[in-house]
């Protein structure tokens, strides 16, 4: 709750809600409005309710999310179909994966995708020119080196927990 709290009085406008229970969602969506901060849903991080088309319904009907952030097919075209920014997160783990996240995202159609491990700034160059999709580039980002290779490589933007790294750019 801390780094919640620091972003809520940071000049950032947009933040990420994952690895909540879904008990506190009610009160930090009410307290990001408070402070108009736009939010966007991790939907698979959400501990309580399912990641399916179903809590996509919900979620966006009880809480009007900016965006929601999922490796599902499901949520992801439910998002789309809700008017809410979709991000898909695809994780580069093997050349099979990346196979298959290329055919996931042209079937999806995300507004972004979310590049883990972000700090492979030659495979977000890759995956931005293949799929014409803007990237935001996660997981293992740990120096300001890192944000600043994925940013040139073409992240349009980098999703860290890294408190220290929030002003780097």
């Amino acid at each position: 709750m801390k780094d919640f709290e620091r972003f809520l009085e940071s000049p950032y406008e947009i933040g990420v809600f994952l690895d909540l229970h879904i008990s506190q969602l009610k009160n930090v969506s009410m307290m990001a409005k408070q402070h108009n901060k736009k939010m966007i849903y991790h939907v698979d991080l959400i501990h309580g309710i399912r990641s399916d088309e179903y809590a996509t319904e919900f979620i966006c009907q009880e809480y009007n999310p900016y965006g929601l952030i999922s490796t599902k097919t499901s949520v992801i075209l439910k998002a789309k179909q809700k008017g809410v920014i979709a991000i898909q997160r695809i994780f580069l783990i093997d050349s099979h994966a990346l196979e298959k996240s290329y055919k996931l995202v042209q079937k999806t159609k995300p507004d972004f995708i979310e590049v883990l491990p972000g700090a492979m700034p030659w495979m977000i160059k890759e995956v931005k020119e293949r799929l014409q999709t803007p990237i935001f580039a996660g997981g293992l980002i740990r120096t300001s080196e890192e944000v600043l290779n994925a940013l040139e490589a073409g992240a349009s933007a980098i999703t860290t927990s890294k408190t220290e790294l929030w002003d780097i750019v």
